[in-house]
């Protein structure tokens, strides 16, 4: 079985959340290489941001691992005739990784200021083997700032951690871990979205059965409205055109 599939112009990796954890804490466990190996979590709305934007195609396609975090990719894999075998989501990717029992150091990049140092004791609390060896959210606008980016790479260079956590939301974080992975001084960096504020308890996750029911998005939507009608809005639109497009692109392949 092929590792990856194609889907909507995305290698997305055909792994389970078993086989993604035991392949980053592998990565983990390795000596420290120049640069970084780094993971993006594509849903809905990148899956649509990617039709349109070079710089993320290009992130997306210098990822050590993509993971389908949307329960519609995966559904959308299924009727394409090329399964994905589940969603990898980064929100729960990241407690699996902490919750395996291997030592791991790990820098929590992102949120609003003190939400990852919340995250960073409930982790200790939590999972006493996981040490957090720095966090750091950064200013508005520091993507555009030389000075502070230095800043952040001289911060993550000194803690020295296995494991980054990068929480600036997408498309923010897929473009800065692409613009500096190669000088990174940590062995893996998740684009995590909201995990570090699901973390420390400052927003809340959808109930289980919503996320296995695929309906995560409904719940952020009724949580943050104002923040997410619009982008949801613009997927409603743009997705089914897209998976279309695919199922015609299939189609006419097969013949």
């Amino acid at each position: 079985m092929n590792e990856t599939i194609q889907l909507f112009g995305i290698h997305i990796s055909r792994l389970t959340m078993r086989e993604t954890v035991d392949r980053v804490l592998g990565w983990c466990a390795e000596p420290r290489a120049a640069g970084c190996r780094y993971i993006v979590t594509p849903n809905v709305d990148h899956a649509v941001m990617l039709q349109h934007r070079s710089d993320l195609r290009k992130a997306y396609s210098d990822a050590a691992l993509v993971l389908a975090d949307g329960a519609p990719l995966v559904v959308a894999s299924r009727w394409l005739g090329k399964p994905l075998p589940e969603r990898v989501a980064g929100s729960d990717l990241v407690p699996q990784l902490f919750a395996a029992g291997r030592t791991l150091r790990v820098y929590l990049l992102g949120a609003a200021p003190g939400v990852a140092s919340i995250a960073a004791d409930r982790i200790q609390e939590k999972w006493g083997h996981v040490e957090v060896v720095g966090t750091y959210s950064p200013p508005l606008g520091f993507e555009d700032d030389f000075a502070e980016n230095e800043r952040i790479l001289a911060a993550v260079a000194a803690a020295g951690p296995d494991l980054l956590i990068v929480g600036f939301g997408a498309p923010k974080q897929e473009l800065w871990v692409h613009r500096y992975y190669c000088r990174l001084e940590t062995k893996v960096a998740v684009c995590a979205g909201a995990t570090i504020d699901f973390l420390a308890d400052h927003r809340r996750r959808s109930p289980v059965w919503m996320r296995h029911a695929g309906l995560e998005w409904l719940h952020r939507l009724a949580s943050e409205p104002g923040r997410l009608a619009g982008r949801y809005a613009r997927d409603a639109r743009e997705f089914p055109p897209l998976l279309w497009h695919e199922w015609r692109m299939q189609t006419r392949e097969g013949h």
